[in-house]
């Protein structure tokens, strides 16, 4: 079946039902915040969020496999984007179908029935491999799928494939050198930007990043240790969600996975998150995993919002216009800005950071191999196979342990510096009454690919100054970072698009355990700021 033929065919569908109509619902009769509302609008078919999707087809206006083929489709033709890994074309049409029979023999259908998803190649899956984009696992299967995206799946959700990332999640870029190299040794296929196929689309889920704001699917199932769901939302205009990760050993925890149910990086700090193109669809699949119900859009009028001044400090000249904008609009809605500062953040963050992140790897990646028969076993072996300067260079640190002393001094209880940065936050959401605080997901937007290196240092401009030889890593991680060692929740929202036609995101955090609030806060933002037009592939 053809892609216009599968169009034809759905528009046949909807009978009398005008596009208009049939669009109603989440997303429909907003206008692009910082895009061009007067171009040919989007291909209805494409433009579906997940929520329609789901709505649509068990309303009978759409056919499962109608839609699946269109997104096989799409991903096919945008293939040099390399969002894609492995595109499960057979069992994914196979699936659809079988979605259809159960539609027509009247059975009842799942929350997520015939919904495509892209899932990160990080993600345990039990019928496909997850490579984590490393040599050393090519072959690796896993016998059982993670805990969310089994929840996922059982809810009618199928896996359109497995999704490109920063190799291991070790990087913010998704230049994945496994995927190929030429003669000069310079990466062959890096994930690509969709808006400017030159720049990042972010990472390490970048290939959700790529295939979402790109229609190949409307949702995905990403992972988070220090900005990887929500970096690639900002950079590709799409939403990314970090859920409530507590004390990193079950305490406060939102999701069920564990550190063997994904390649692991840190386990205090690691988790699965959704990414879709509207916090809607985000809430949706949140509700899935958890068991709860689909929160409602909150009224925007007199909820108190922290401005922290720490995060707002030092924003690229292009992204700060899209920042004052969207906060601009927020407070014609009748929100009230608490211009309160978290006071030496940053200094306390960077203190515990990498310890974290390369400390607890040394553990955890042997457990994960182990636990899951991989076709090898140590951190020294996953070494060995790396494809990725950048990453060969995080693992040579995990391999020396070089941050075991101020890891351990990080992670005392009621003194270290984590448990010091729990209380800041804590106390500053209920010394200034606020319910969560805004800022720009990242200072800048997007980067131009290093094919060479996977990451190299950059240069971006504040008041007209240029900010020169600035590490990649840090500074797209700077303002998604702290909230992963306090371990509360966080979601990156688009707001716009800059002068130049890159995608911001806009980020709000909010205490721990308050996931269902934050993401109906989000839903109300979301409607003020507008949807952000599609790129065109």
């Amino acid at each position: 079946m053809t892609t216009s033929t599968s169009r034809r065919n759905f528009f046949k569908n909807t009978g009398a039902v005008s596009a208009a109509a049939m669009l109603g619902g989440v997303g429909a009769g907003l206008t692009a915040c910082g895009g061009d509302s007067s171009s040919t609008p989007e291909d209805p078919l494409l433009a579906l969020t997940a929520t329609q999707v789901v709505a649509n087809i068990k309303n009978g206006t759409l056919k499962a496999e109608i839609y699946m083929t269109a997104m096989i489709a799409r991903a096919k033709a945008a293939s040099g984007l390399n969002a894609m890994i492995f595109l499960n074309e057979a069992e994914a049409l196979k699936a659809a179908k079988a979605i259809d029979a159960d539609k027509a023999a009247g059975k009842t259908l799942g929350a997520l029935a015939g919904l495509p998803i892209v899932v990160k190649d990080n993600i345990n899956t039990k019928d496909m491999k997850t490579t984590g984009g490393t040599p050393s696992l090519r072959n690796h299967q896993p016998t059982t799928n993670a805990p969310s995206l089994q929840k996922l799946i059982d809810a009618g959700a199928i896996v359109l494939g497995k999704s490109n990332l920063h190799e291991w999640a070790f990087g913010i870029t998704s230049t994945n050198f496994t995927l190929g190299t030429d003669q000069s040794g310079a990466a062959a296929r890096p994930c690509k930007n969709p808006y400017d196929n030159s720049r990042i689309p972010g990472g390490s889920s970048g290939g959700n990043g790529v295939a979402i704001a790109a229609r190949f699917a409307p949702a995905g199932l990403g992972t988070d240790t220090g900005g990887s769901t929500r970096v690639p939302a900002s950079f590709c205009g799409i939403a990314g969600f970090r859920p409530s990760v507590g004390d990193g050993v079950g305490k406060g925890r939102r999701y069920p996975d564990t550190a063997t149910d994904a390649l692991p990086i840190s386990t205090t700090r690691d988790t699965v998150g959704p990414m879709a193109r509207t916090v809607a669809d985000i809430a949706l699949l949140d509700a899935v995993i958890t068991g709860g119900a689909v929160p409602t859009a909150k009224a925007l009028k007199g909820l108190k919002v922290g401005i922290p001044a720490a995060f707002w400090a030092g924003l690229d000249d292009s992204v700060k216009p899209v920042a004052d904008a969207a906060k601009k609009k927020l407070a014609d809605a009748g929100v009230v800005f608490v211009d309160a500062d978290l006071t030496g953040i940053m200094a306390l963050n960077d203190s515990m950071s990498f310890p974290i992140a390369l400390h607890e790897p040394v553990a955890a990646i042997p457990a994960y191999l182990t636990a899951n028969n991989a076709p090898v076993t140590t951190v020294a072996q996953v070494q060995a196979g790396l494809a990725s300067p950048d990453v060969a260079g995080a693992f040579g640190a995990i391999a020396g342990d070089v941050f075991a002393d101020p890891y351990a001094a990080a992670m005392v209880p009621l003194t270290g510096g984590r448990a010091q940065l729990q209380k800041l936050y804590k106390d500053y959401f209920a010394a200034q009454g606020v319910e969560c605080v805004l800022f720009p997901t990242t200072i800048l937007a997007a980067p131009r690919i290093d094919a060479a290196n996977g990451s190299k240092n950059l240069s971006y401009t504040v008041g007209g100054v240029e900010q020169k030889d600035k590490d990649t890593f840090g500074t797209c991680i700077r303002n998604t970072d702290p909230c992963t060692n306090a371990g509360i929740p966080s979601l990156s929202i688009p707001a716009g698009l800059t002068a130049g036609g890159l995608p911001v995101g806009m980020q709000i955090d909010g205490p721990l355990g308050s996931d269902t609030n934050l993401l109906a806060i989000g839903m109300g933002m979301e409607a003020q700021w507008g949807s952000v037009k599609a790129p065109a592939v």
